[in-house]
């Protein structure tokens, strides 16, 4: 059966989660962010007969992020997906977004390594900073900006809103660089909560690029973020990228899918 979740689910629902914490990085953040009672997003669980969950699924604005050990409930799950806010990205871990496969027309999929980072595995510790600049809520229009310049990136029609949210509730940060009056490069932070934070965004205008700017962003926000004693996670889709995240130290534990319509 499945269940909209409210508070008396809460320890429940994060004792199932934490057996992959980082691969629930996201949903366990944003429940410790934002709670059950948020207008943006909703927690959905699964629980069978005898009172054990089954499976979860985040609805985070747009993007829905189911969970389970192993098999889930993809066509209970689909249902509440159609009756509720427009689907514009279904995201998790590879073995459970496929089972929805059967259900949705898709369009578009990729699926990306996931890896972590740990301080004890962290070698990029005191670059320079002194051009990097933390940005603040209006500094959002620019990095959606370079963001949009940038073919690689997938875009969403939410995401200036998601953007300007995580900068208003601190659940994460960017740094940047400019040069020559424009945003050049950056990196940043999303779904930060007490344990752990994922990076996201790193990227560098095409006319900035073989400069190291992106991967200062990275490390300098890297190092911030583990002395503050959380752990990082993140996404990459190509040898070159995981090599240069992997030189910080990350380490590969799994697959991301991300299918979208």
């Amino acid at each position: 059966m499945i269940v909209k979740a409210d508070d008396t689910l809460n320890q429940r629902i994060v004792d199932y989660l934490d057996e992959e914490k980082a691969m629930n990085l996201f949903i366990l953040g944003d429940i410790e962010n934002f709670g059950y009672k948020s207008d943006f997003q909703d927690i959905w669980v699964d629980i069978g007969n005898g009172g054990d969950i089954k499976g979860i699924m985040l609805r985070y604005f747009g993007n829905y992020l189911p969970y389970a050990k192993e098999s889930i409930n993809a066509e209970g799950f689909s249902k509440v997906i159609k009756d509720g806010p427009p689907l514009e990205m279904l995201s998790g871990k590879k073995e459970i977004v496929e089972q929805f496969q059967p259900v949705f027309s898709f369009t578009a999929k990729k699926d990306l390594y996931f890896a972590e980072l740990e301080e004890k595995n962290f070698t990029m510790k005191g670059l320079g900073r002194d051009d990097l600049t933390y940005a603040a809520v209006d500094d959002a229009d620019d990095i959606i900006e370079m963001h949009n310049s940038i073919k690689e990136f997938q875009r969403r029609e939410t995401a200036r809103e998601s953007l300007v949210q995580t900068l208003t509730t601190k659940t994460g940060r960017s740094y940047f660089i400019k040069k020559d009056g424009k945003m050049v490069a950056s990196a940043a932070t999303t779904a930060e909560n007490s344990r752990s934070a994922m990076v996201v965004g790193v990227c560098t205008h095409v006319d900035y690029r073989q400069q190291g700017l992106a991967s200062r962003c990275t490390a300098v926000l890297c190092e911030d973020v583990l002395n503050e004693g959380k752990i990082l996670c993140l996404f990459y889709d190509n040898p070159r990228a995981g090599s240069i995240y992997k030189r910080m130290g990350f380490q590969d534990i799994g697959m991301w899918s991300m299918y979208s319509k």
